[in-house]
């Protein structure tokens, strides 16, 4: 049964998502399409413009993302901290970026423009305006580009709650290795537009920060030569043939958050298959599931 987004996406629950937004057309995405013969692979770096551009406007982080042939991944995180904390102002500001202002709001009284004002601020901090402010904008380029006009994007982007730490490292992990999965790259630093390639780069200043970055009040619960140990350690176990020899000693990452290295590894490979509309524990998912009103959810034995 379909749900409605604003049950899904509640950040009272969790303010991490994963989301995946697909295209619906043959033609691809990016890279080269077989069935034609065009390569689309530079619109790859139109995603990856827009998502970085789009994080310099909303109230959410952009902690993981990578652009693949026919669809995208991103891992978000909702900051209702600064989302709260910016004035009128920054608001306005903001949100003109994206939009025109209205020749008429100066004109409304007091009362009308703070509703308005409300209103932006509540869409500067939805997950469903972020995914909107990247497919419209990419959907009418790329239909330009192809000289016709229809739907390029599927319906609805997929989303799954991330319901703890573990959860948001393994989703993390599993979207930065989708070219290693894929056969598309070799090392985790040949994985072109991907934000496991941004980190190695240093490029990595519009990402959610990690532990100490001493700028920022809100970082993800690991430090970068961790999260980079632990990818590469993740993507070793997905092909014996990667550059290399697999080291078979579990990394201490692994040990500190108190998991199974061979539990961490399945579930990862696994990870939108055996999860669906939220990724997490048996505690923190049955509280979702409680949540969203139902009598089961994927991903947890009752």
């Amino acid at each position: 049964m379909t749900l409605p987004r604003s049950v899904l996406i509640d950040p009272e629950q969790t303010p991490y998502y994963h989301c995946v937004s697909r295209c619906v057309r043959r033609a691809f995405l990016c890279g080269k399409d077989a069935l034609t013969g065009y390569n689309f692979e530079h619109r790859r770096q139109w995603v990856e413009n827009r998502l970085i551009e789009l994080t310099e406007i909303f109230a959410i982080d952009l902690c993981a993302y990578t652009v693949m042939s026919n669809h995208y991944h991103v891992v978000l995180h909702i900051d209702s901290k600064s989302l709260c904390a910016w004035t009128d102002d920054e608001v306005i500001e903001r949100w003109t970026r994206l939009y025109r202002l209205p020749e008429w709001f100066e004109q409304l009284d007091a009362a009308r423009q703070r509703s308005l004002i409300d209103k932006w601020r509540a869409r500067l901090g939805s997950i469903s305006w972020f995914m909107r402010s990247i497919n419209e904008p990419l959907a009418r380029r790329a239909n330009q580009e192809d000289g016709c006009k229809g739907r390029f994007w599927e319906g609805r982007f997929r989303s799954q709650a991330l319901l703890d730490d573990q959860s948001v490292l393994k989703c993390m992990a599993y979207v930065d290795l989708n070219p290693i999965r894929a056969n598309t790259a070799e090392t985790p630093e040949t994985s072109l537009h991907t934000s496991i390639k941004a980190r190695i780069d240093n490029r990595d200043e519009k990402l959610a920060p990690m532990i100490g970055n001493p700028n920022n009040v809100f970082s993800l619960p690991i430090t970068k030569q961790d999260y980079l140990l632990l990818v590469d350690w993740t993507g070793r176990q997905f092909r014996a043939d990667k550059r290399g020899q697999i080291d078979p000693r579990t990394p201490p990452i692994i040990k500190r958050l108190q998991t199974h290295s061979a539990g961490w590894y399945d579930e990862i490979r696994h990870l939108t298959r055996k999860f669906h509309r939220a990724i997490g524990n048996v505690a923190s998912l049955s509280a979702f599931r409680d949540h969203l009103g139902q009598q089961r959810l994927k991903g947890l034995s009752i």
